[in-house]
């Protein structure tokens, strides 16, 4: 932040800053779920939901999350696979198992109550300084910044920071920008407001700055240059990684499901057994190998369908080959398991290999649609 921005910070422009946003998000805040409440685990379910998610694909999940787990203590005791299948359909599974690893710590060591310190928040699997930020000043109205990407992009505009809102020294900057800013009797209500202002009003391409409550302090618009904020370095582009997925069924129809490791890309979850494709040997036999290493031969039959899904740092180029059992009755390796085609629906399977599911069972859909996950 130059020099220069300091000056924006008198007490004056901080009470205009205060006022104006906060009487702005008084008339046109959102009527969400979770903003209905005080209660800092649903809080807490709802924010980590909301990250990389938009507001309107979250909130049917948020609701049917609540019916089924409506306390901590309710998410904390069900099984994981349980929780992981309420989280279906929303991606980047990794913040589902560290909430409730972190939610499972709470009922043991806290007594169930989301602990209102700061530091002993930070302590919890999965939860960083914005989760903490929104959680203590919307639950416990105190005063503690909630930087997320559009507060970041509201304040680079407003006072035209240069710096890169991927550095980790320009977001420390913006915390303590949002600290001197934040008034003592609406901390939650603040910090909400500037979410509000980003997801609305500052958005990412078409700024509706004709709308903006702080459009007289926004430097940003004074100098002509809205669209050049935020600062921000290009991320590199998803690898492209060449995969094969076994599509094997017994005598019986059941199809089996293989378990991901539990670290790295969709870590612990069910899908269909999958070996990258490093070579040029034909999938048939890349995929009747990998089951010779596992001890459990099968007979490889012909590709079904093809499918490409980006997740964040990967491409999947998928190529789903059929394949039966030699011998279904030997003894499966460890994490795999048959499945009838009704049990699926008790089973949580990343949208990779429902996409793959898809494209077996309708021939027309071999290349479908990317959509991004983790």
């Amino acid at each position: 932040m130059e020099k220069s921005d300091e000056k924006q910070l008198d007490p004056e422009g901080v009470e205009q800053v205060r006022t104006k946003l906060l009487s702005w998000y008084d008339k046109n805040r959102r009527d969400l779920p979770w903003r209905r409440e005080r209660d800092p685990y649903k809080i807490w379910v709802s924010e980590v939901m909301l990250q990389q998610t938009r507001v309107d694909t979250v909130i049917p999940y948020y609701e049917r999350f609540m019916q089924r787990f409506p306390t901590l203590k309710d998410l904390a005791s069900a099984p994981e696979e349980e929780v992981i299948k309420a989280w279906e359909g929303l991606g980047y599974y990794s913040r589902v198992r560290n909430l409730h690893a972190a939610v499972r710590e709470v009922a043991e060591s806290y007594g169930g109550k989301v602990p209102d310190d700061r530091e002993a928040m930070s302590r919890l699997k999965g939860v960083g300084p914005y989760t903490v930020g929104a959680v203590l000043s919307i639950a416990y109205n105190q005063r503690v910044p909630a930087v997320d990407g559009n507060v970041m992009r509201v304040f680079s505009r407003i006072y035209a920071i240069e710096e890169d809102i991927t550095k980790a020294a320009t977001r420390r900057r913006m915390e303590a920008l949002a600290m001197d800013l934040i008034p003592e009797d609406r901390p939650g209500d603040f910090n909400q407001a500037l979410m509000e202002l980003g997801a609305l009003i500052c958005s990412p391409s078409s700024p509706a700055c004709d709308r903006c409550p702080l459009v007289r302090e926004c430097r940003a618009y004074e100098q002509g240059r809205v669209k050049d904020f935020p600062v921000k370095r290009k991320g590199k582009a998803p690898l492209p990684v060449s995969v094969v997925f076994g599509w094997v069924v017994d005598g019986e129809g059941r199809m089996l499901l293989e378990r991901r490791p539990d670290k790295g890309l969709l870590a612990g979850m069910w899908g269909l057994p999958t070996v990258e494709r490093r070579k040029d040997d034909s999938p048939q036999r890349i995929l009747e190998r990998y089951f010779a290493e596992k001890g459990f031969p099968i007979e490889p039959g012909p590709v079904l369908g093809h499918v490409e899904h980006v997740f964040s740092h990967r491409r999947w180029q998928a190529v789903v080959v059929s394949g039966r059992a030699s011998d279904a009755t030997r003894s499966l390796p460890p994490g795999w398991r048959w499945v009838a085609e009704e049990e699926l629906d008790f089973l949580a399977l990343p949208k990779v290999y429902e996409k793959a599911l898809s494209a077996v069972k309708d021939p027309v859909q071999l290349e479908l649609g990317l959509e991004v996950e983790n």
